[in-house]
């Protein structure tokens, strides 16, 4: 819990809104656990002590820390706080990044000179209706870089076809082994002949002794 116990509502209010848009800017990359307010949702050990940051972001899939972050108000920026979070959180294996409102730069610089704080990333942000703007405005050459490995998005599934498949064709009959026997062609009719003329009848011979008649 931050020494800072009588922050004022307003203060406080802000505070835990720029946590939560931290948690979805550090997130598109990374696995974040918020502290905002009162909540001890997730803590560190820096030797014997034990400790809640505003944010802790780990390696996506894993509980390797990667680095720690706190935010302050203009009321927690004084050598109270600087002594009991930053300069714990410095020791700690992990950059430490510090985000602070403009007007409370110069402040934040003097007090880690003084306190031989390290910060590796200090930002500034603004407020303004329901957007948060972030500036950076020092980084630590000296500072472990931490190399955030991007999320990378699965394939997307192959869209159906519209049209319906069509049936595989049926396999091509096999021919039959034996070839089937040839049909004779019908013998022609053959023609009857011309039925024969008759002959002509034989006159009939006058018998004998007939006489002719007149």
């Amino acid at each position: 819990m931050s020494p800072i116990l009588t922050r004022p509502v307003r203060e406080q209010l802000e505070h835990d809104r720029v946590i939560r848009q931290l948690q979805g800017k550090y997130k598109r990359k990374t696995d974040v656990v918020i502290n905002p307010g009162n909540e001890q949702n997730q803590s560190v050990t820096v030797g014997e002590l034990v400790v809640f940051p505003d944010l802790l972001v780990f390696a996506e899939g894993g509980r390797r820390l990667l680095v720690t972050v706190e935010v302050e108000t203009g009321e927690s920026v004084n050598a109270i706080e600087a002594r009991a979070e930053w300069g714990v959180y410095s020791k700690l294996k992990v950059p430490l990044h510090l985000y602070v409102p403009p007007a409370s730069v110069d402040a934040v610089r003097r007090l880690c000179t003084e306190y031989q704080i390290v910060v590796a990333e200090l930002w500034t942000y603004t407020t303004s209706f329901d957007q948060v703007r972030f500036t950076m405005v020092h980084r630590d050459a000296e500072a472990p870089v931490v190399k955030i490995p991007e999320r990378v998005a699965p394939p997307p599934p192959p869209k159906a076809s519209v049209r319906a498949a069509k049936p595989a064709a049926k396999p091509a009959a096999k021919k039959a082994a034996t070839k089937p026997a040839p049909v004779k062609p019908k013998p022609k009719a053959r023609a009857k002949p011309a039925a024969k003329k008759a002959k002509p009848a034989a006159k009939a011979k006058p018998k004998k002794g007939a006489k002719k008649r007149r």
